[in-house]
């Protein structure tokens, strides 16, 4: 896989946090990781996401459960 597509892909994973505020990421500034880094931070940016919508889940399931 190809760098700037991995940094593309960073970049979208940032964006889909928030859908108000763009972030934009200049490859310059992560040119020197390598490819197998840039992997790294797209799983735990996955990662995150993951527990996010498991946690946001759970609340929304105690939630449901306290207003019936």
């Amino acid at each position: 896989m190809k760098k700037t597509q991995l940094i593309e892909d960073i970049q979208n994973l940032l964006n889909s946090y928030d859908d108000e505020n763009t972030t934009n990421i200049n490859p310059e500034l992560l040119k020197f990781m390598d490819e197998s880094t840039l992997i790294n931070v797209i799983d735990s940016l996955l990662k995150q996401k993951e527990d996010l919508i498991e946690s946001n889940t759970i609340w929304l399931e105690k939630f449901k459960k306290y207003s019936v």
